[in-house]
């Protein structure tokens, strides 16, 4: 279709430059030269393709826009305002306020409209990889011939910063693999960053790496006016079904400005003069803020009208569905509405004592495998570890484009290949298209999610409900050494808020680990899984370790509570009895998840970990925020060694013999105290 110019066009993009400049300079903090210099671009967007509805923010069929380069949200805000989403003028003027709907860089969740949490740059590049893949999916799951109910595309803004973050670089590497189709990524080429121009750092040819990636590149030389070649740009590539496209429109940062063209323009409030001089070029009265002409508002509410039209389409084409094929658009349903299956949850296995020693990472495969039965949204990967994370059920179809050969849409294993941040940051977008459409679970190495340490606080940030299957989860991985065995990572992850770290001793705690990772909607989840073998406790139950922590061995009058995570469980076990034998009593408790059992009841808590006499913890990772639960520690506060797991762990002193004679030297100490001994819940519940 050709192009064809509104007369108010022109009107329209200097009302979202000037939207954008008032709503930077009242809150006296921001970024006002990608919004000026985008200004054509977004209004030629939103005008001529985007289908989203304003008054239903999450209807399924939706457009989705990412802002990649966070730090230009005034511009997302002045759209979302203009669009009819509930983002209000009073909601511009109070941009990066306290308690807005409008802070610095866009989260989900708080303002309408918004998909992804971007600021962090190249996160939104990826998420928006990851929210194509969800379409993609969705697509050749449902869609039937003349029934196209997810056919939606993700349009992304991206910049300079973006693109010199690894990330991005990971992301778009398979999306390209991928021929996500249905990704159009805008390159805001207006050769600016922080420090200054791009020359000082980022010179190379972009598009000939992403050719390399195997996108579709397109060039728009003046994004500051040509919008008709904008529009071609655009058309051009929501034709091309096989290959991702990155357009690269050149612009000028702070059009308009004195300063155009400079980094001056990028992070700060423009002069008092420099806003009236621009504002006079604009052909707006420099006296007033925060205008919008009426011809604008009539032009975008026709959008929003379109929009709506759009969804009123969507909605007939999936009753008609519905009477054709029912299980599917039942299933559909229940995914929106954000309910798992009924009954999936019998599927989790249940152990006995008697039952073999397994590896949690292969109780894990276990549990996948009946899951995928049961949880059809349920997708799963790996980032090139599947021999090791064991994240692959059975008879799995690979998500690959069929020509490969390799599988095809409809699958729901993804190989990410060797990219940890983008594999994380790609998760979180599938997690965001939707409801319960799609649940991702992803695999690596405990110690190389802190690759992604990026992506899984944006998880954590924007409530989104990702799993992490992280094996090989201590010094007990053995040979491969202290650059893969994780001392300081779950510190590190447990102290994240929303963040759920799950360390299971056993079956049943490991069934219990991806019950609560599944049901726990608003949170993702670090599954921390061991290589060796771990026996089966003779306590344990889902039931019990759904709550976090719980009692595995119990002692009337015990001189110490030994409290342990994952494979110290049994260790700590084996102490007590040591102990028991040079009559000491003794008691165990494990406490998979401290984040969880930080939420129960006060009495219970106290139940597990109670007054009365020491409280030792045994794990084998830093011993930094134990203090919680215990008044003494068995960790390491050093780096791992490469060595069989049994030499390593004797190496550091965590072997039953160890923590028995560690428990006496704490019994001795606190009684030559000769107070008594109250647990650290006791003060932490009392002030």
């Amino acid at each position: 279709m050709p192009f064809q110019a509104d007369k108010n066009d022109q009107l329209a993009i200097n009302t979202i430059r000037t939207l954008a400049l008032d709503t930077v300079n009242k809150a006296n903090s921001g970024h006002p030269g990608a919004p000026m210099g985008m200004a054509p671009i977004t209004h030629l967007l939103f005008s001529r393709f985007f289908n989203c509805n304003p008054a239903n923010p999450h209807y399924v069929n939706r457009d989705r826009f990412v802002l990649s380069n966070g730090h230009a949200c005034a511009l997302q805000y002045v759209l979302l305002h203009l669009l009819g989403y509930k983002v209000t003028i009073d909601d511009l003027k109070q941009f990066r306020q306290l308690d807005s709907i409008t802070p610095g860089h866009p989260e989900v969740g708080v303002t309408p409209g918004i998909e992804v949490t971007t600021g962090p740059l190249g996160q939104g590049f990826a998420n928006a990889v990851g929210l194509a893949i969800a379409q993609a999916h969705l697509g050749a799951t449902f869609n039937k011939e003349n029934f196209s109910l997810f056919d939606n595309y993700t349009y992304m803004f991206t910049g300079d910063g973006c693109l010199m973050e690894g990330v991005s670089s990971e992301a778009a590497s398979l999306a390209g693999h991928l021929k996500l189709g249905n990704l159009i990524a805008i390159y805001d080429d207006n050769q600016i960053s922080i420090d200054g121009s791009t020359a000082i750092a980022f010179t190379e040819d972009v598009s000939k790496r992403f050719e390399a990636y195997d996108w579709q590149v397109l060039h728009v030389e003046n994004g500051n006016e040509d919008l008709e070649g904008m529009y071609k740009a655009i058309e051009e590539a929501r034709a091309e079904k096989h290959k991702p496209t990155l357009i690269v429109l050149r612009t000028t940062i702070g059009y308009g400005s004195r300063d155009q063209g400079t980094h001056s323009v990028h992070g700060n409030p423009l002069k008092a003069d420099d806003t009236v001089q621009i504002k006079k070029k604009f052909g707006f009265n420099p006296e007033e803020y925060f205008v919008v002409p009426d011809e604008v508002r009539s032009m975008y509410a026709s959008y929003a009208k379109r929009g709506a039209e759009h969804e009123q389409k969507w909605q007939a084409l999936h009753k008609e569905y519905e009477s054709k094929f029912p299980e599917e658009a039942a299933d559909i349903a229940r995914r929106i509405e954000g309910k798992l299956p009924t009954g999936w949850e019998k599927a989790l296995p249940e152990f006995k004592p008697t039952d073999d020693a397994v590896a949690t990472r292969k109780l894990s495969e276990m549990i996948l495998a009946k899951l995928s039965t049961v949880v059809p949204e349920l997708v799963s990967g790996s980032a090139d570890l599947t021999p090791s994370n064991l994240t692959r059920w059975k008879n799995a179809v690979d998500f690959q484009p069929k020509e490969t050969g390799l599988g095809d849409y409809t699958g729901r294993y993804i190989r990410y290949g060797v990219r940890e941040h983008g594999m994380g940051a790609i998760a979180n977008g599938i997690a965001a298209y939707g409801g319960n459409l799609m649940v991702p679970a992803i695999g690596t190495f405990l110690n190389f999610v802190s690759y992604a340490a990026g992506a899984v606080r944006l998880s954590a940030l924007s409530h989104l409900r990702v799993i992490w299957v992280a094996t090989h989860d201590s010094i007990g991985l053995g040979e491969d050494g202290p650059t893969h065995q994780p001392i300081e990572t779950v510190a590190h992850f447990r102290a994240l808020p929303n963040c759920n770290v799950w360390r299971p001793a056993d079956g049943n705690e490991t069934s219990a680990a991806y019950y609560m990772a599944l049901t726990s909607t608003r949170t993702p989840s670090i599954l921390c899984l061991s290589r060796q073998n771990l026996n089966q406790l003779e306590n344990s139950s889902i039931e019990k370790a759904s709550k976090g922590g719980y009692v595995v061995r119990e002692a009337e009058n015990a001189a110490i509570t030994l409290v342990a995570t994952g494979s110290e469980v049994a260790i700590a076990l084996e102490a007590a009895e040591l102990l028991e034998k040079s009559g000491v009593k003794a008691r165990v408790a494990s406490l998979p998840c401290w984040e969880v059992f930080r939420q129960q009841s006060d009495d219970y808590k106290l139940s597990v970990l109670p007054d009365g006499a020491p409280i030792l913890s045994v794990e084998a990772y830093t011993t930094m925020g134990w203090a919680e639960w215990s008044h003494a520690h068995v960790g390491i506060n050093t780096f791992g060694a490469s060595a069989p797991a049994k030499a390593v762990y004797k190496k550091f002193g965590i072997t039953g013999e160890d923590v028995a004679k560690r428990s006496q030297k704490a019994i001795d100490y606190f009684k030559k105290l000769g107070h008594p001994v109250y647990s650290p819940l006791t003060q932490s519940i009392n002030i």
